[in-house]
């Protein structure tokens, strides 16, 4: 299918639902306004009475089945996938193609509560993504009954990842990133593990025409406690998503858009049965993620506070904080030292003076430089 260009895209992007906080009020209307042939249930409830909602569309034999923000501080996805559902309600030839093939079933919020308190944890400061063998939390419960009942043929693990990911060791941050997750300790390559990364490999060749060389594959140790890796090795192929970071968009809402297109390219390589033509063989050619990124990384840091020895630099990560049913970025200094192996999203040098100044007007960043003691 052709590729979908941005006006296209802004036509159906729900717009109602944008920022880092996502959670159950964000997303209720708009799932109440799909009318058949969409199915929307509550499938569960989490912790604290939250309503756990599915959604499902679609008439074909294969079975596609995804779940966003199991971390409730990972909504990015989740803001993709409604933009999906908007996209199937356009009802759009290429829309009816896709849906007579395929049956989709999403949960756009695993986690309600982690949603609302905006963490990664659950409401019993569980990771649900830790929870796949013990099955200990309502939450974990649901997606496993889910996923005997629907028994999908392909699942997509959502999530978010932070922005410290470099591809590889370089200087382009990791945008999106991709897993097929391994089936034990061996890390061995199955029929299943294998047609995941062939799916993988189709999504790397779409996004490579929007980020360069921006996209990174994620680390594939072996934990059955985790979701993938436990559906994985229930022989269906599952692929771990992974939005990061897009430069200058902290509400990704440029990664929601790349994400949303990789779902339509996967959804469409299962479609028209191409998954075959793609080489798993290219999945390892994608370059593992590395940690090489600052949000901010301040070099000869020594000319703003003497308390810094010469020449050090001084790498800034944001806290994500929740205030007032929004996300603040409050900057802190994670690492101090020789740091030439690193790179920053944003990049100053004291030596130069325009930097110098750009920084004196950071009135937060300046202060927490100025205040720093060894």
């Amino acid at each position: 299918m052709s590729m979908l260009n941005k006006a296209e895209y802004e036509a159906f992007k729900v717009k109602s639902v944008t920022g880092r906080y996502v959670i159950n009020d964000s997303i209720l209307d708009f799932l109440s306004q799909l009318k058949a042939p969409f199915k929307v249930e509550t499938i569960g409830k989490s912790v604290q009475n939250r309503a756990i909602k599915s959604v499902e569309i679609g008439t074909g034999a294969n079975r596609i089945f995804m779940w966003s923000q199991m971390h409730g501080n990972e909504s990015t996805t989740t803001r993709a996938v409604l933009d999906l559902l908007n996209y199937f309600a356009t009802g759009a030839e290429v829309v009816q193609q896709l849906l007579e093939k395929c049956t989709i079933k999403i949960i756009p919020i695993l986690s309600p509560d982690g949603a609302q308190a905006y963490t990664r944890i659950n409401a019993n400061a569980v990771d649900l993504n830790r929870d796949a063998q013990d099955l200990t939390q309502p939450e974990s419960i649901v997606l496993h009954n889910i996923f005997k009942e629907f028994k999908p043929h392909f699942a997509f693990n959502l999530h978010g990842q932070r922005t410290i990911f470099s591809v590889g060791a370089t200087n382009i941050p990791a945008t999106v990133s991709f897993l097929s997750p391994s089936v034990d300790a061996t890390r061995k390559l199955t029929n299943t593990r294998q047609t995941a990364m062939q799916l993988i490999v189709a999504m790397n060749e779409m996004l490579q025409k929007f980020i360069p060389n921006g996209v990174g594959r994620y680390d594939d140790g072996f934990n059955l406690n985790c979701v993938g890796d436990t559906f994985q090795s229930l022989d269906c192929p599952t692929v771990l998503f992974e939005a990061g970071h897009y430069p200058n968009d902290y509400d990704r809402e440029e990664v929601r858009r790349l994400i949303f297109l990789s779902l339509v390219t996967a959804i469409s390589t299962i479609s028209d049965a191409s998954i075959s033509k793609f080489d798993f063989e290219d999945y390892f050619e994608i370059p593992e993620n590395g940690k090489q990124f600052f949000d901010i990384l301040i070099k000869n840091s020594h000319l703003i506070n003497s308390e810094f020895e010469k020449n050090t630099s001084v790498g800034i990560l944001f806290k994500e904080v929740l205030n007032a049913r929004k996300i603040e970025f409050i900057p802190t200094i994670e690492q101090v030292g020789e740091l030439s192996t690193f790179f920053g999203h944003q990049t100053y040098d004291c030596c130069n003076e325009q930097d110098f100044l750009n920084l004196k007007s950071q009135e937060q960043i300046y202060s927490l430089l100025n205040n720093y003691l060894r």
